[in-house]
């Protein structure tokens, strides 16, 4: 059986990641994110990426990375208010971003994993969202027309995995990643625990390792949190 398990993250994106591609990333924030696959996606120096990500990162982490060192032209995302990079590139044209209401952009990626061209959604009818898109009646009530995403690479970050790829996460990393991993043409999943296959009980599966091509470990996340707010001692 052909193993699944990198060294790093340079060794497992070396032969697969190329200017142009789509990229899709994990995340919820700066939650669940795969740092260390972003990280070494930056180094391999690849450009005029389009990136699928619910959020940007913020500067100097996450895909504020890439951002940084302007390897992405298009952002498709829902929230990218805590990235300041990301403003100043957007208001000066430098980068191109289509931004989708957030349970849309969780239903385009599981849709492109599950083979479903596209959708009818209520959600954006009558906005700036709609425009340029078909707008279809279904009992009397309208629905939009949202195509689904499938992605060249997903990038994933999960809790634990087996040899084979079966995933478990933690939290609040479940809302994007299991999603992102599906959408993926090529799959590569950093985890911080490995263990043997038979290890992990089928009940306690989240996602079956026929999704995932590659697997690293990175067992000391640095798992930032994008706003850190304490009460006073009284």
């Amino acid at each position: 059986m052909m193993t699944k398990v990198y060294d790093n993250a340079q060794a497992a994106l070396a032969d697969i990641v190329k200017d142009g591609q789509t990229i899709a990333v994990g995340g919820f924030g700066l939650c669940g994110i795969p740092e260390a696959l972003i990280s070494a996606l930056r180094e391999t120096g690849v450009k005029n990426l389009t990136c699928i990500s619910n959020n940007a990162g913020v500067d100097d982490f996450g895909l504020g990375l890439l951002l940084k060192s302007r390897q992405i032209k298009k952002m498709i995302a829902s929230y990218v208010g805590e990235n300041k990079e990301f403003e100043r590139q957007f208001l000066s044209g430098e980068l191109e971003v289509e931004l989708t209401p957030q349970g849309t952009l969780a239903e385009k990626l599981r849709a492109g994993g599950a083979g479903i061209p596209a959708f009818f959604t209520k959600t954006g009818v009558g906005t700036k969202v709609a425009e340029g898109k078909e707008v279809r009646e279904f009992d009397g009530v309208e629905y939009l027309m949202e195509r689904s995403l499938v992605a060249d690479v997903s990038l994933v970050k999960a809790y634990k995995a087996d040899k084979m790829g079966n995933l478990i996460f933690r939290k609040t990393a479940r809302n994007f990643n299991p999603d992102v991993a599906t959408a993926g043409k090529i799959t590569v999943v950093e985890v911080e625990e490995l263990v043997e296959i038979g290890e992990i009980d089928p009940d306690e599966i989240h996602l079956s390792g026929i999704y995932v091509h590659r697997i690293v470990v990175n067992a000391t996340p640095e798992k930032r949190i994008e706003q850190r707010t304490i009460r006073q001692q009284s």
